[in-house]
């Protein structure tokens, strides 16, 4: 295991040193292959004549949103409904494990697969376009409760930014990431880029998404929530840092913040599912 880590920073290390001699003789090369690492997950597709069990006996749904198209699974049940949102190079597959704890209580479950990612369409994966494709779902679907993991947690936060006035009265929220800095910062980190990479890439958000990266924050979005939150988040988080969580949680004024430990980013455990339950139950 050591040796294939070793192999995967010399290889990250490389594509890092490659990206920035690139960076003074063609910048928007260098910008196009830096992006496309950051935006476009590996994995996480699925094919429909090979779903996973999990989603082969649900109803699904494709729902438009201008050029793009993404999926929905639903697990029929009462009234009340539950939205999941998963993650980074996932699918809807991932709340595998949660689904039992969900669904004791009878409630009509909903899951969406993100944009390049699972059965939607695209090659790249943005919050913006994610938080618009859940407000799709919300609007059709109407839930009350919304539950999302690590990047699918901050999209949801961020579609409560930008959508307060919805049927979503609950939101639980797994291992997110808060600050669109930490990120950006920890893949720059991560393949040794330049300065210069780094003021392309920033550049880049602004012209796309216009907005500053410092603006792209979850614990700038969250002052404004007023609607109840159950974060949680372990401190032994390798993928996104159990600091991120807490800064959520900071100025969430509605919200409870949970720490685990030793369950890392998957988050999957019997005691936080039977918290979430009784949370969603008060």
């Amino acid at each position: 295991m050591e040796v294939k880590k070793r192999i995967r920073l010399v290889t990250l290390k490389s594509v890092g040193f490659y990206i920035n001699c690139l960076s003074y003789v063609k910048p928007k090369k260098a910008l196009a292959l830096s992006y496309a690492l950051f935006s476009e997950p590996r994995i996480g597709k699925l094919q429909k004549e090979n779903l996973p069990e999990i989603l082969q006996h649900t109803e699904t749904e494709t729902f438009q949103h201008d050029e793009h198209h993404f999926k929905t699974y639903v697990w029929q049940g009462n009234e009340t409904k539950i939205l999941l949102v998963h993650g980074w190079e996932s699918n809807a597959a991932r709340w595998q494990k949660t689904l039992p704890y969900l669904q004791k209580s009878g409630s009509t479950i909903i899951a969406i697969d993100a944009p390049a990612h699972g059965q939607s369409s695209g090659k790249e994966f943005n919050v913006p376009l994610y938080a618009q494709f859940i407000n799709k779902a919300v609007q059709k679907h109407q839930p009350t409760i919304i539950i999302g993991h690590s990047i699918g947690g901050i999209a949801c936060v961020y579609h409560q930014h930008l959508f307060p006035n919805t049927t979503i009265q609950k939101m639980v929220i797994l291992g997110a990431p808060s600050d669109l800095k930490t990120l950006l910062e920890n893949y720059v980190n991560l393949l040794s880029l330049n300065h210069k990479m780094y003021a392309l890439m920033e550049a880049r958000f602004l012209t796309h998404f216009n907005f500053k990266i410092d603006d792209f924050s979850g614990r700038k979005f969250a002052q404004n929530i007023n609607i109840q939150g159950f974060i949680a988040h372990d401190t032994e988080d390798d993928v996104v840092a159990f600091t991120e969580g807490k800064k959520i949680a900071s100025t969430w004024k509605n919200s409870q913040f949970i720490s685990t430990k030793g369950l890392g980013h998957g988050m999957h455990d019997d005691e936080l599912y039977e918290k979430v339950i009784a949370f969603l139950q008060e």
